[in-house]
């Protein structure tokens, strides 16, 4: 592994020098920080990342290198990758290749040696701000000057960036040895569910299907009369990057399907649902990133661990209450994390309930996904509980 050194530098003027793995050359996003202690393959294959340059907060990356079986997507969507220290020996019995090589081909580029502790209390004062990763030796006084021209967050539609371009059908089924539910096969499959692509993860597609649901997946862009001829039992609004205000398209469909079908919304989905509703998003300060998110479930009032990555939330004193139930809230900062329609079926929260990774509190609200198509109607007090 050839190793140069690197440089971070943020739009408030902070460098962090380090040394180089991954990829050679010079990229721009969003810092952010994520304090999952495992799944690093995850967050780099998640869509949601577009954009970003994401630190992780557990101080050793790289020990059980990457195996074929847990891409969230096809190749890496992460800008750029920060973390205390890499290790490029990796020990695991699924693993096929180093951490480093895997990320080079990809392009992209990864710094150590950083205080990756320093620069999250950083983000987490200041908030997530924009940033270059470089290996090229560059003047830091003209890097500055190329941050703080580059795009912010706020205002960008980056769904239909990552979104398919076509529809297709999804077949499979979550097979590994983790699996939650019993598996049929795909005669046993009895719902179909039409997903929306904003950036949706592979395990979200493999859980849906573990229920029991035969998939189309759907671009960002597709129109609301082509679901509708599709003849769906229920519609799927999946997780992605960007800001939820800036996808406008996709909104408007949202808008002409309400109340046509029974549909479930997660993470952008969430946001996306909420200004089909008449609602607004703001955006959070350093977000909410990791796989330890303590929420609140206001219909069951229990706690979930939950696994969480958005920087955008829901304003919910910008929702109709006599037509708008809030189910769920972080406990961290008390926003948003989910909510109900009282005579539709209709239903979303902000995290990601198939948790790749993270816990596997959430993961009844497939069950509940269900039993709305199910029954067609709204989400029940018995359903809704973890």
């Amino acid at each position: 592994m050839n190793r140069k050194p690197a440089i971070l530098l943020l739009e408030n003027g902070a460098s962090f020098a380090g040394q180089s793995w991954g990829a050679e050359g010079e990229v721009f996003g969003e810092v952010v920080f994520n304090t999952s202690m495992s799944g690093y393959q995850e967050i780099y294959t998640d869509p949601s990342y577009r954009g970003q340059i994401v630190t992780l907060t557990y101080p050793l990356i790289g020990n059980y290198g990457v195996n074929l079986e847990d891409f969230e997507s096809a190749h890496p969507q992460v800008a750029g990758v920060v973390v205390r220290e890499y290790t490029h020996e990796y020990s695991n019995f699924r693993a096929s290749r180093s951490l480093s090589d895997w990320l080079g081909e990809a392009g992209i580029v990864g710094i150590d040696g950083v205080d990756t502790r320093m620069l999250t209390r950083m983000i987490r004062t200041e908030g997530a701000m924009r940033g270059v990763l470089s290996t090229l030796k560059p003047d830091e006084q003209e890097l500055r000057r190329r941050v703080l021209a580059s795009p912010a967050m706020s205002g960008l539609d980056l769904a239909t960036v990552v979104s398919v371009s076509e529809p297709y059908d999804w077949v499979e089924v979550d097979q590994t040895p983790f699996a939650l539910v019993p598996l049929g096969s795909g005669a046993d499959r009895t719902y179909s569910v039409v997903a929306f692509d904003f950036g949706i993860k592979r395990n979200i597609l493999r859980r849906l299907a573990a229920y029991g649901c035969r998939i189309t997946v759907v671009p960002a862009t597709f129109p609301a009369e082509e679901v509708l001829r599709l003849d769906p039992d229920g519609i799927f609004l999946s997780n992605g990057p960007g800001d939820p205000a800036a996808v406008r398209v996709a909104i408007r469909s949202i808008e002409a399907l309400l109340g046509r079908r029974p549909i479930f919304g997660i993470c952008l989905g969430h946001q996306l649902l909420a200004h089909a509703l008449g609602g607004k998003t703001f955006k959070l300060k350093f977000g909410h990133r990791g796989g330890n998110h303590p929420v609140k479930n206001h219909l069951s009032e229990k706690i979930e661990i939950t696994s969480q990555n958005h920087g955008f939330a829901v304003d919910p004193s910008s929702l109709d209450p006599s037509q708008i139930e809030i189910t769920h809230t972080n406990l961290y900062d008390l926003t948003n994390e989910g909510f109900r329609h009282r005579s539709l079926p209709i239903f979303a929260v902000q995290y990601h309930p198939e948790a790749s990774p993270g816990p596997h509190d959430s993961d009844y609200l497939f069950l509940q996904f269900l039993a709305m198509m199910r029954t067609g109607e709204p989400v029940s007090a018995d359903d809704a509980t973890a």
